[in-house]
């Protein structure tokens, strides 16, 4: 006889919706099989309690309704990943400014925008390489607001450093020595998309960014 798989393996969320409709089934009618041999078979002095086949019946249904709407959802995310992608496509050639702390340097040149809570009586920067090594320190700008710094990709020593992703650290800190709030981005054109990952990154040369990381995006003359 069959084995009965239980409810509780159907409802599994990381079951795959295919193999548990099917699992479903079998079982239905394994138990429609069980159902009629004991109905067939039942003592006419003391009939069967149909309450716990009624109950089972019940199950199956919901468990039905269980897988279906899975399904669904299932369509709905491979959609949403669909819409996602075109969506990323779309970004290339454009400008935009991403909320992140690491940028390429191109041809001896770095920049990066970095915003002050409020005014700063010192203000650190340093710049490290993708190995985590730091390869330049030198003061920032205290000002409030938006301000610009660009590298020229010269450690302390003036040596030129190779092209690559650089990540920057900027601190300040007032004049009672209280933290300020530093927020830094970079802008440039999306040169690609990469869908190696669960959802779309998009690429600023060797520069990997989600969607989360855009701040803004302005469509460029002849784009």
């Amino acid at each position: 006889m069959s084995a009965i798989t239980s409810i509780g393996q159907l409802t599994n969320p990381d079951a795959n919706a295919q193999q548990a409709g099917t699992g479903l089934a079998d079982n239905f009618d394994t138990f429609l099989t069980l159902l009629t041999a004991q109905l067939q078979n039942q003592d006419p002095l003391s009939p069967l309690d149909s309450t716990e086949f009624v109950g089972q019946l019940v199950q199956f249904s919901s468990v039905e309704q269980q897988i279906a709407q899975n399904k669904n959802l299932e369509s709905l995310v491979s959609l949403n990943q669909v819409s996602s992608s075109t969506s990323a496509v779309s970004f290339i050639g454009k400008e935009a400014t991403l909320s992140t702390t690491t940028a390429p340097l191109v041809s001896g040149q770095a920049k990066w925008s970095y915003a002050l809570d409020r005014a700063a009586a010192e203000t650190n920067i340093v710049i490290s390489d993708s190995s985590g090594k730091v390869v330049y320190e030198g003061a920032g700008t205290t000002a409030t607001g938006l301000q610009e710094f660009i590298w020229d990709g010269r450690d302390n020593a003036g040596a030129q450093l190779p092209d690559g992703a650089y990540t920057i650290q900027v601190t300040a800190q007032d004049g009672t020595a209280n933290t300020v709030g530093v927020a830094t981005s970079i802008t440039g054109i999306i040169t690609g998309v990469d869908f190696a990952g669960s959802e779309p990154a998009l690429l600023m040369g060797n520069i990997r960014a989600s969607f989360t990381d855009i701040l803004s995006v302005r469509q460029i003359n002849g784009s």
